[in-house]
């Protein structure tokens, strides 16, 4: 039986405020990614970022087409040698699939992280996309001749509007 899947391509970029047992974390944290139970991938272990470590380190992945949620862990190597987790994110297959913009377009995302025992405890900072061939993506319109041009630029950029509802009748902003 074939399986499908589609290529994720997550850059695990910094956290912020990460912290085991209400102290902050020293060193050697890294991250876990994982797609379905087959499929993980680990960041490098970062050795002197303290509570705001930085990785910028770029997984490609298989993510199989019935993935609902990519998980996020974040682990720091105690000096007995054991990981203990520090933070756990399951990210929406939705938050970078399907909306305003192409799947294949790069898109920056913040996420809270969640202790073992659920209470907050840092964010994570990730760019994520789909990998697929770039003709999926907004460059077509600009191939087809379609674009605005901007002042200092020969080329043309695509901008996608994306409409904002703040919950208040049109008229109440002009009186």
């Amino acid at each position: 039986m074939e399986t499908k899947s589609r290529t994720l391509e997550i850059t695990i970029l910094s956290a912020e405020d990460l912290r085991i047992h209400n102290k902050s974390v020293k060193k050697n944290a890294f991250v876990v990614v994982q797609t379905d139970s087959f499929n993980s991938k680990t960041t490098k272990m970062n050795g002197k970022g303290g509570s705001s470590p930085s990785w910028n380190d770029k997984l490609v992945m298989d993510m199989p087409m019935h993935t609902h949620f990519v998980t996020l862990q974040v682990n720091c190597k105690s000096s007995g040698g054991r990981d203990k987790t520090v933070g756990l994110v399951r990210i929406p297959v939705t938050d970078f699939i399907g909306g305003y913009s192409p799947e294949t377009c790069l898109q920056f995302l913040s996420y809270r992280l969640r202790d073992p025992k659920g209470l907050k405890n840092g964010i994570l900072n990730v760019s994520i996309r789909l990998k697929e061939p770039l003709q999926a993506c907004s460059s077509q319109a600009v191939a087809s001749g379609l674009g605005i041009p901007i002042d200092g630029r020969n080329d043309f950029g695509v901008v996608t509007g994306i409409p904002i509802c703040s919950g208040y009748p049109s008229t109440a902003f002009f009186r």
